[in-house]
């Protein structure tokens, strides 16, 4: 199987939406749909924005559907969503949103409504410092053939070339792991030395240091 990366830009983002119309929750994940939104998004601008966009669309999913695919069509436009495509024979069959952390309101597993202690909500810090990789999403079929930690490397690669100082995941502590743990794994993190630098709830934010 031979697989290519890109980065997400605006000439590829129908393919973006290519994967998560029709590849990305094929196996009817509850996180369905998403198209990556809630990072970028405080709890206000879930309720307040989607919300209210959604009723304006129609409500019900159809709308919710619609309010977050525009507002994911406006963070692409913007240059404010970033991230990686991985194909496969020219079809996107998976994606990982990786960004400066600075660029995200938060990371980890969530409620989008509602702030929690389980939550990670992201701090100011210095920009071009530390890159984010907040999630993974993997079409069923290609989940457990090494996508994400093809991604995962390539995330690295890049932004140390880039002259990020870290890499940093904020992966789930879990009973037992499930393929809808967008977050990641944390022994592929540790496999790829990652190392625990704090926790927050039931996130464990892990740093890799670049050379």
């Amino acid at each position: 199987m031979n697989i290519t990366i890109e980065k997400l830009t605006k000439a590829n983002a129908a393919d973006f939406f290519d994967f998560f119309d029709n590849r990305a929750f094929s196996d009817g994940s509850p996180f369905a749909p998403c198209y990556c939104n809630a990072f970028y998004l405080t709890a206000e601008g879930v309720r307040d924005g989607i919300g209210k966009r959604s009723e304006m669309l129609g409500g019900g999913l159809e709308g919710l559907t619609l309010a977050l695919k525009e507002s994911a069509k406006e963070l692409i436009e913007k240059c404010i969503m970033q991230g990686y495509l991985a194909y496969v024979d020219g079809i996107a069959i998976g994606w990982c949103n990786a960004n400066d952390r600075q660029n995200y309101v938060r990371a980890g597993s969530f409620i989008p409504y509602k702030k929690r202690d389980e939550d990670y909500y992201i701090s100011n810090g210095e920009h071009g410092k530390i890159k984010s990789l907040v999630c993974f999403e993997i079409a069923p079929k290609y989940r457990g053939k090494g996508i994400a930690k093809a991604l995962m490397h390539r995330v690295c690669d890049d932004a140390e070339n880039d002259g990020y100082e870290f890499v940093e995941v904020y992966p789930q502590i879990t009973e037992k792991y499930s393929t809808l743990d967008f977050t990641g794994p944390i022994e592929m993190y540790g496999n790829f030395g990652f190392k625990e630098i704090d926790r927050h709830g039931k996130t464990v934010i892990m740093r890799k240091k670049l050379s």
